[in-house]
């Protein structure tokens, strides 16, 4: 190998800092689409790498009490990043709203423009995320509760396992109508957002776990979720930003 080629490998194999470091992330299933984007910005950047994990935020939980190796938990709820830190899998005074969701009822096709007069038609199935693993579920209950629909609507409810299974049972056609995160179709015509009056406000929190608090992947990676940057993807995703 002549002295230029050699030169040149060498300046490849040490371009990658020799501090990087790689963060495990939990993140809850609505916000899928988004920590992908996060994911690239963040690692444009050069410094660290972050391997994502989606779920139901009760399931992802679970794993956290279980030992799973996340550095950071992004849950759909702002419950259990607390019960993290009271329970010591979180370090605190580091939880944070990073986002706030929308309820959206989806059916393709269906004229969704009263959502409330929709859910009275005729239809066989509604999807909704389990409501004891997923905050969107949970909010789908209230919503129907308040409507004064829960108790006709029930025998008609099949349950996802967390907000992207719920997705698919609608658009497979398994289920004619669902609830679901608004940011997951976004721009879609045949919607109902959900009243925000009709339901708990579906507050994301994040948090720095025991496992991440001496990782600088981890401390960076939420650090980047409060900057400009981040905020103006999360936005643009149908979220707001406390």
């Amino acid at each position: 190998m002549s002295r230029l080629l050699l030169s040149l490998a060498v300046i490849a194999a040490t371009a990658t800092p020799a501090f990087a470091e790689t963060v495990n992330v939990a993140v809850a299933a609505n916000f899928t689409a988004v920590a992908e984007e996060l994911k690239t910005l963040f690692e444009a950047k050069g410094e660290h790498r972050v391997d994502l994990s989606f779920g139901a935020t009760g399931q992802l939980y679970t794993q956290i009490t279980q030992a799973a190796p996340f550095g950071v938990f992004l849950a759909a709820d702002d419950t259990r990043p607390q019960k993290a830190i009271e329970e010591g899998f979180g370090v605190a005074g580091t939880a944070f709203i990073y986002a706030e969701g929308q309820l959206a009822l989806y059916g393709p096709g269906r004229d969704l423009s009263d959502g409330e007069a929709a859910l009275k038609e005729n239809f066989n199935k509604l999807a909704i995320a389990d409501p004891e693993a997923a905050p969107y579920g949970k909010a789908a209950i209230e919503t129907l509760t308040a409507l004064g629909l829960l108790d006709m609507l029930t025998p008609k409810l099949v349950q996802g396992e967390n907000i992207s299974q719920t997705l698919q049972f609608i658009e497979s056609g398994n289920a004619e109508l669902g609830f679901v995160a608004a940011s997951q179709i976004l721009g879609n015509a045949d919607q109902w957002i959900v009243p925000a009056k009709l339901h708990e406000p579906i507050a994301q929190g994040a948090v720095l776990l025991k496992e991440g608090e001496n990782n600088p992947a981890a401390i960076a990676f939420l650090d980047f979720l409060k900057s400009d940057e981040a905020v103006s993807v999360i936005e643009a995703a149908g979220y707001s930003v406390p």
